[in-house]
C-alpha cells in the first residue's frame, strides 16, 4: 500500500472524510495508513523490502526502456519511482503526500488525488499502482481513469493483495496461533470499515479486461512470513500505527503486545497473502 488518497486538502492520504483531528472512527471511509509522521519512513521501507523484487521483475517484463513516459501513482516512498526513472528516463510520480519521494533525475513529483483531479489521457507508455487502487471505494473508475491515461500500446500494471488467504503455518502453541488469527482479522475489519476490499486482488484481471485492455497477465505470488521478514516487521509496524483502530475493533493493548510477541518468535511461520501483479495493455 503505497499511500494514495482519500483525505483532500489535509495535507495527509486518507486523513479521513469528516472525522474531527484525532478522532478515530472506523466505520468512516478514508486510507486506513493514513502516514502519522513518523509512521510513513519505517512503513515504505518495509514495503520496498519485501515486495518491490516482485513488482520491479514484473515492470521490466513490459520492456521499459529509455523514451517511455511512466506514471506512478500512489508513489510513497519512492523506491518504485527511482526504479522507472533510471530505466525510462521520465517518470511522473504522484501521491496525496509526496513530501517521501526523493528528487531524482527524469522525476517529476506531484501531489495528485487519483480519485478527484484530472489526469491527462493518452499520455503514458506505462502507468503503475501498487496498493493503492483496493483502498478506493471508486476503485473500478480509477481503474478506467489509468486506462484512459494510456497511450496506444501502452501497459498497465496494478499490484494487490487478495487477503482472503494468509494462514499461520507454524506458531509457539495453539493460543499464539490464536492470537494471530485474531490480529489479522481485526485488521481486515478495520481496511474494510475504511472502504478497503481486502480481496481484490483476484478481481483486478476481470477489471482490466472489462475496462478494454488486452494481454492481460494476472500473476499471483505468495511468500513465507517469519520473524527476520520484512513483511513481518510490517505487520509489527501495523501493530502501532493501527492501534487506535485494532482496539476499537475489538482488541487490546495485551492482545497487541501478544501479537508482538507471536510475530518475534523464530518458530513462527506464516504463508504471505496473495500477491497478484497484473499486466493489461491499451489496443
Amino acid at each position: 500500500m503505497r499511500g494514495a488518497r482519500l483525505g483532500r486538502a489535509t495535507g495527509e492520504p486518507g486523513a479521513g472524510r469528516g472525522a474531527p483531528a484525532g478522532a478515530v472512527d472506523v466505520t468512516a471511509p478514508g486510507y486506513v495508513f493514513a502516514e502519522r509522521g513518523q509512521h510513513a519512513a519505517e512503513r515504505f521501507r518495509c514495503l520496498a523490502a519485501a515486495y518491490d523484487p516482485v513488482t520491479l521483475a514484473r515492470l521490466a517484463r513490459t520492456g521499459v526502456r529509455k523514451g517511455w513516459h511512466c506514471l506512478e501513482v500512489g508513489a510513497g516512498g519512492g523506491s518504485v519511482a527511482h526504479w522507472l526513472a533510471h530505466r525510462s528516463g521520465s517518470v511522473l510520480a504522484t501521491d496525496l503526500d509526496p513530501r517521501h519521494v526523493p528528487p531524482a533525475p527524469g522525476l517529476v513529483v506531484r501531489r495528485h488525488d487519483v480519485v478527484l483531479d484530472p489526469l491527462c489521457e493518452g499520455e503514458f507508455d506505462l502507468v503503475h499502482a501498487r496498493f493503492v487502487l483496493a483502498h478506493l471505494p471508486e476503485r473500478e473508475a480509477v481503474l478506467r481513469k489509468l486506462v484512459r491515461s494510456l497511450r496506444p500500446g501502452g501497459w498497465l500494471q496494478v499490484d494487490e493483495f487478495d487477503k482472503s488467504y494468509a494462514p499461520v503455518l507454524v506458531a509457539p502453541d495453539a493460543e499464539a496461533a490464536r492470537c494471530y488469527r485474531e490480529f489479522t482479522a481485526a485488521e481486515e475489519r478495520v481496511r474494510a470499515a475504511a472502504g478497503s476490499a481486502g480481496e481484490w486482488g483476484r478481481e483486478v484481471a476481470a477489471s482490466m479486461v472489462a475496462a478494454g485492455l488486452v494481454d492481460v497477465d494476472p500473476v499471483p505470488v505468495t511468500q513465507p512470513w517469519r520473524a527476520d521478514s520484512p513483511a513481518v516487521r510490517l505487520l509489527v509496524h501495523h501493530t502501532h500505527h493501527l492501534r487506535d483502530e485494532l482496539v476499537a475493533a475489538g482488541m487490546t493493548d495485551q492482545d497487541l503486545h501478544r501479537v508482538r510477541e507471536v510475530l518475534a518468535d523464530p518458530s513462527f511461520r506464516a504463508s504471505s497473502c496473495v500477491f497478484y501483479s497484473v499486466h493489461g495493455r491499451r489496443p
